[in-house]
């Protein structure tokens, strides 16, 4: 195991070439340097005359915050699938590089990006220059990016998607075994220049197995106040055969947060039953998605089975992938789904959305508070599979 600080980030080829077979040294050197780090992918050989789907390679962007740019997976008979919809890596470094703003709010918008310490939107009286936003929690106000706004004349500008989009991961560690890879690095975000309530360390490993991906990240505060935080992920998921239409997903909740419209999509602190609805995909098989539009956040959690567990399959290509929140942290499943686009973007995340809002009253919206020198976690675990 090699352990490589940002300013070294070019021996991750040295350390590859230790541990790692030729084909992903390969890869390591041909990689673009994204966030002012090179790309790394993790890679596994698939089981020569295997008779099931297993994964073969995650490549990520340590640069911004370990997001995973794509995952392929090598299915008998039909060869490497890509699990994610992703541009390729090439594309990839164009648009992180030279297209991106301030707050790196492409990176959520491609692969799977990783989101702390708030996901989905927040809203608050804006700066000025609408650059910034307040929010107050427990009688203490911080400034944020307003780095998002809908596209209607009544639209609102609000926060979306926490604070870590351009971090750069330290201590980064790479490692190659007999089942696969993992990788690990740490993103020192203290209180992310004065925008959040407390400092934060965030520690997120990705481990790659013939039957597993999985992504999980360990916050600490390491400040000397409390803080609120939650965490989740943005991945979009591949629809292989191209058809969205007959694409099915199961998503294990009873209940959802209704919202002002598609727009803002901004909760009105009203949680409302999925039965009887379009939005009832908690049948076993799930739904198809016809051409329905989601961006909905989704709670009541079925944990009958252990992990919360969303399935899409794409029966014309005869591909599965289950997507498992393993940790009782996750309390709701922001899913989306425009009907133009061949993905749907499956987010298992802590919290509800405008978790400070009004709008709530009461009502628990399941951000953890971490008093100084605790920690929390998320893990998320992926399998593949012909249905």
């Amino acid at each position: 195991m090699k352990r490589i600080t940002r300013s070294l980030a070019l021996l991750l080829v040295a350390a590859a070439a230790v541990t790692a077979p030729l084909a992903a040294f390969a890869q390591a050197t041909a990689a673009p340097v994204i966030g002012g780090l090179q790309a790394i992918t993790l890679t596994r050989k698939a089981t020569p005359n295997a008779t099931k789907p297993e994964f073969t390679s995650v490549t990520l962007l340590p640069g911004r915050a370990m997001l995973v740019q794509q995952i392929t997976a090598f299915f008998p008979g039909k060869g490497e699938v890509e699990v994610l919809a992703s541009p390729s890596l090439a594309e990839t470094a164009t648009i992180l590089n030279d297209k991106d703003d301030a707050n790196g709010d492409l990176a959520f918008r491609l692969g799977a990006a990783f989101l702390y310490p708030y996901p989905n939107r927040i809203r608050g009286p804006l700066s000025a220059d609408g650059k910034t936003l307040t929010t107050t929690w427990e009688g203490h106000t911080v400034s944020i990016p307003a780095n998002n706004i809908g596209s209607k004349p009544t639209a609102e500008r609000h926060a979306l998607h926490g604070l870590i989009l351009r971090s750069a991961v330290d201590n980064l560690e790479v490692k190659q075994t007999e089942e696969g890879a993992t990788a690990t690095g740490i993103i020192h975000g203290g209180d992310f220049h004065g925008q959040w309530f407390s400092k934060s360390d965030i520690v997120i490993t990705i481990t790659l197995t013939a039957e597993n991906v999985d992504a999980s990240i360990v916050a600490h505060n390491v400040g000397t106040k409390p803080e609120p935080v939650a965490i989740a992920w943005h991945p979009y998921f591949n629809i292989p055969s191209g058809d969205r239409t007959q694409a099915r997903i199961e998503i294990p909740a009873s209940e959802m947060a209704e919202v002002d419209g598609y727009d803002n999509v901004f909760p009105t602190g009203k949680i409302l039953p999925v039965k009887g609805t379009r939005f009832e995909f908690n049948v076993p098989g799930g739904r198809a998605l016809g051409g329905d539009f989601l961006d909905d956040n989704f709670s009541h959690l079925d944990r009958k089975a252990g992990p919360v567990t969303v399935t899409l399959i794409d029966p014309a290509a005869h591909y599965g992938v289950k997507i498992e929140g393993l940790s009782p942290e996750i309390k709701t499943l922001q899913v989306y789904a425009p009907p133009a686009k061949n993905f749907v973007a499956i987010e298992h995340q802590t919290n509800f959305a405008d978790p400070f809002g009004k709008e709530w009253g009461k009502f628990d919206t399941a951000m953890i508070t971490l008093a100084p020198g605790k920690s929390t976690q998320w893990h998320v675990r992926l399998k593949v599979f012909v249905p």
